[in-house]
């Protein structure tokens, strides 16, 4: 018996040196930005927000890790000197020594805990990897970088609290129009719009919520022979025959942060990535799987949301300007009360699809960051639906993405091609704008 219990010992001892060796390990390498990336997406979870506020604290988290951690490569350059609204970042003093993986993790949790609303999980999660990096560094260094990030953190805040957020918070609320061919609530909640005064958050890389445009909806008209009609029978005849490729396509681009699921009486509601959180995830992936390093690492995951944040801002202007009716809207009325569409229709108008473009804009970047045949195996929603889908190119996910929402009768086909070209263009326009700056490589 002693014996077995010696060796019990030195079992667990070997194992606990083994879990904090590995635990070390981590500080050393760009694995903990995708650790701190993913307590973040659970907190964004948790606190069950929208995909346009989403976009905004995983993009205003990202470019301070990254503003933080670029000194690491001396030929990195600042994001934010080429976005609208930043002032200049604060600079490491010469000839100190720092660990900017310590700063970044600092800058990117002064942010989240700023503008998320569950900063227990966060603080707690933070103060275990404060106390390892206590461990590895001197107290001299261990301040100076933990300062540092602080700074930048702050800094970041600032344009935090003049893009017009707060005061889009307190503005009326946005019921719908009884006019034909006009959004007004949708079943099974008949919910008031989401974010209708989004268009007047100020972009970061675009100009205006104005700037990308695309093409206008079908005219609304229930002739038979009109395009809109078409469009709309094309959804109904589409969701009344779903096939299983199609029914999985619709569930696993879901990305519903929300779904709120009836029985009999009682009401309750599954918590979700939104598809913000869910091109964020696919990043992390193109990033472990070529081993981009730290400062590439926070890079990638800084300009996707960049361009996730800037389409949403230009779709939700679109949305408001058209104030598209849904299908479920049209159907119900004309066509066939009774049906329901596969998905849960989202509460706000049809007109551009913001998955598509979000989709879109991510895919665009990600394809100039790590190229146009880059296969990969998305595990991003695996935890949450258990799920997971693999593909030749970050195009071909983006596409799948965009037609889902016709298979799950929640967009017309007009409606998700505009949402995606308005992505494209925005996608293209961040790549430009900092090709021309040299952050990207021709």
């Amino acid at each position: 018996m002693k014996k077995i219990f010696i060796y019990l010992f030195i079992f667990c001892a070997t194992s606990a040196c083994n879990q904090q060796a590995g635990d070390r390990k981590i500080l050393t390498d760009q694995n903990l930005l995708h650790q701190n990336m993913k307590q973040l997406s659970e907190v964004i979870i948790q606190d069950m927000f929208s995909p346009p506020v989403s976009s905004r604290i995983y993009c205003y988290a990202s470019l301070a890790a990254y503003e933080a951690i670029k000194f690491d490569n001396p030929n990195s350059k600042s994001l934010t000197k080429q976005l609208h609204g930043f002032a200049l970042m604060p600079l490491p003093e010469n000839n100190k020594d720092y660990n900017f993986l310590l700063a970044a993790t600092k800058a990117f949790f002064t942010v989240a805990e700023k503008i998320t609303f569950s900063k227990d999980s966060l603080i707690q999660y933070e103060n275990k990897v404060y106390s390892q990096f206590e461990l590895l560094l001197n107290k001299e260094t261990y301040d100076r970088s933990i300062s540092f990030g602080d700074s930048v953190g702050k800094k970041i805040l600032e344009r935090a609290t003049h893009d017009n957020y707060k005061e889009t918070r307190g503005m009326p609320k946005f019921l719908g129009s009884n006019e034909p061919g006009k959004w007004r609530p949708t079943p099974t909640d008949y919910l008031d719009a989401l974010e209708p005064n989004w268009g007047m958050i100020k972009p970061l890389a675009i100009d205006s919520a104005e700037q990308i445009q695309c093409p206008a909806p079908p005219v609304f008209n229930m002739d038979t022979t009109s395009e809109f009609f078409k469009y709309m029978k094309e959804v109904y005849n589409i969701t009344t025959h779903l096939t299983d490729s199609q029914r999985t396509t619709a569930k696993y681009w879901d990305d519903n942060p929300f779904v709120i699921e009836h029985s009999g009486h009682l009401m309750y509601g599954n918590k979700k990535i939104t598809p913000v959180g869910h091109w964020i995830g696919i990043t992390g992936i193109a990033c472990k799987k070529t081993n981009a390093d730290a400062v590439k690492t926070a890079e990638a995951y800084s300009l996707t949301a960049v361009a996730m944040f800037d389409v949403i801002n230009a779709c939700w202007k679109t949305k408001y300007k058209y104030n598209h009716i849904r299908p479920v809207t049209v159907i119900n009325e004309f066509i066939d009360r009774g049906w329901q569409p596969f998905l849960q229709t989202p509460p706000f108008p049809e007109h551009s699809s913001g998955h598509s473009g979000i989709s879109a804009s991510a895919a665009t970047v990600l394809t100039k960051l790590f190229g146009d045949n880059f296969a990969f195996e998305d595990t991003s929603d695996l935890e949450y639906i258990g799920m997971k889908r693999s593909f030749q190119s970050f195009t071909q996910a983006a596409n799948e993405a965009s037609i889902s929402r016709v298979y799950g009768g929640i967009h017309y086909r007009t409606g998700v091609d505009a949402g995606a070209i308005q992505g494209r263009e925005v996608g293209d326009y961040v790549i430009t704008k900092f090709l021309k700056n040299k952050l990207f490589k021709n």
